[in-house]
């Protein structure tokens, strides 16, 4: 059994320490660990051209466009452990920018349905399939570290790295006041205990749960948004609809049990999106064919020439 760690901090602050007390717990157990600083490696932004799914529906298999450390990273670090924890900064109440870039890249291209999908094309036209590993369970287990009591966002940021691959969340969890994180024993004693749920949850991926309820009870988000002049309310990460009830003095999330299959970080919700990618898709591809859109975009794009790059 391999865990990995990955620090999105500086070197050796505070998100590479707990990360390392988390990886020295794993250790203690007998799994196999790798520590990753990440802003060591090259992780360039996705500039959203679509390559990867547009590799997968035809049959190409997993590619990208971006010529970085990313590949090297994912596919030979990340795919080859079995339980992965990300440590991860709170600088603006949400997830870090390297954390939301490496969640732009995991995007499409490493999509549980997606590559089923490729698979069987690339397959069906003679080809090896997509690699296997990227069609395998894992577990997953984040923390965020905030200098703050301001880092609510954090949680359902770092879960959307886990929704595309469809990997299981075992721990979620947020520091707050943490400057002297190494100080504090409550919080580094649940570090271990995060490390030793990952241990435990990769003993037995496929019937691994969250080692702790949320209030969505699908996916145990805690972040919703509420639609205006309205009780109804979506969660941020699995994107089932339904309500905010008050009950024995607690808010709880009520969402129809037949929109379950619905949840976005599920197979068969996976399969509903892939079907609206390829909808809209398709009729994008057939607008590239009209004259009234062509002359439209043509108009725009003759239309305040941007400002070039001091660089260039």
């Amino acid at each position: 059994m391999k865990i990995l760690g990955v620090s999105f901090g500086s070197r050796n602050g505070n998100n590479d320490t707990i990360c390392r007390v988390a990886l020295e717990e794993a250790q203690k157990l007998g799994a196999e660990v790798e520590f990753i600083h990440l802003l060591d490696w090259n992780i360039e932004h996705c500039t959203g051209c679509c390559a990867c799914s547009v590799g997968l529906v035809t049959g190409k298999g997993n590619i990208c466009t971006r010529k970085d450390d990313f590949a090297e990273f994912w596919n030979n670090h990340v795919l080859a452990a079995d339980g992965i924890l990300f440590v991860d900064p709170i600088f603006e109440s949400g997830c870090s920018g390297l954390f939301k870039t490496v969640m732009d890249r995991v995007g499409p291209g490493h999509d549980m349905a997606m590559n089923i999908v490729g698979d069987q094309i690339s397959k069906e036209a003679g080809g090896p399939g997509v690699d296997p590993r990227f069609l395998q369970q894992k577990v997953t287990s984040y923390i965020a570290i905030g200098g703050s009591d301001w880092g609510t966002r954090a949680e359902a940021d770092h879960a959307m790295v886990s929704l595309s691959p469809g990997w299981r969340v075992i721990d979620n969890q947020r520091f707050q006041w943490c400057k002297d994180i190494l100080m504090q024993e409550d919080k580094l004693e649940r570090t271990r205990e995060i490390a030793r749920n990952l241990v435990e949850a990769a003993k037995d991926i496929e019937n691994a749960k969250p080692a702790k309820p949320g209030v969505c009870p699908h996916c145990g988000c805690n972040e919703f948004y509420i639609y205006p002049g309205t009780k109804n309310v979506v969660c941020d990460v699995c994107g089932l609809e339904g309500t905010l009830v008050e009950e024995d003095g607690a808010f709880k999330f009520v969402f129809n049990p037949a929109d379950e299959h619905k949840a976005h970080d599920i197979l068969s919700g996976k399969f509903l999106h892939v079907d609206d990618i390829k909808d809209n898709e398709g009729r994008l591809a057939y607008l590239r064919t009209d004259e009234t859109f062509k002359a439209i975009k043509k108009k725009y794009a003759d239309m305040f020439p941007p400002v070039p790059a001091p660089g260039k």
